[in-house]
């Protein structure tokens, strides 16, 4: 089913963020990702050279898309997180959460996979709210006395987990079958050895 994009003419506000609702948008029927400035600057009813100066390049647009997507990702994580009775609990709803958003936003998750990048000085990325997120539930759930390597070692397998169960879900390679999610989630324990 393709996602049908209104073309309104932009007259004022904040052009930045209708270009990349329009951007989103036209991404929903995209698994693959694809989108050019110039059809974005079509659905937002502006011209190509308006784009540019907010967007100088389709990378800079990716960029600030994959932003946003993080930014959806962790309001969607805090949801799920804030129903559950624990830290534990939340923490596994979390990666079950990052698992669902994936396959209900596959070209955004994809845009988003493309633009996750280390920040400098950091060993495991921590550069936007979901990653953070994640890396305050491993400091609060691991022993007072954890390493930093113990910790970024937890991120990175809390991580792989649920990155590894969506693109294998996207890719069809296992079934996108909620209750594999939630067993596959519910099993990992932070901090727990072989």
């Amino acid at each position: 089913m393709k996602a049908s994009v209104t073309k309104q003419t932009y007259h004022h506000g904040d052009l930045s963020r209708a270009l990349i609702a329009s951007a989103l948008a036209l991404l929903q029927g995209r698994p693959g990702g694809e989108l050019s400035l110039r059809e974005v600057a079509r659905a937002t009813g502006v011209s190509a050279t308006a784009v540019y100066r907010h967007f100088p390049d389709k990378e800079t647009l990716f960029a600030a898309l994959a932003e946003e997507g993080f930014e959806r990702l962790a309001e969607t994580q805090l949801a799920a997180a804030a129903e559950q009775p624990d830290a534990a609990a939340g923490f596994k709803a979390t990666g079950r959460a990052y698992v669902r958003f994936a396959l209900a936003n596959p070209a955004l998750f994809r845009v988003m996979t493309n633009h996750m990048h280390l920040t400098p000085g950091d060993s495991v990325a921590v550069s936007n709210r979901a990653k953070r997120l994640l890396r305050e539930y491993v400091a609060a759930l691991l022993p007072a006395d954890a390493s930093e390597m113990q910790k970024n070692v937890t991120v990175v397998q809390a991580w792989a987990l649920v990155h590894g169960l969506a693109v294998l879900m996207l890719g069809g390679q296992i079934p996108p079958d909620p209750a594999l999610i939630d067993a596959a989630v519910d099993d990992f324990h932070p901090g727990k050895r072989g």
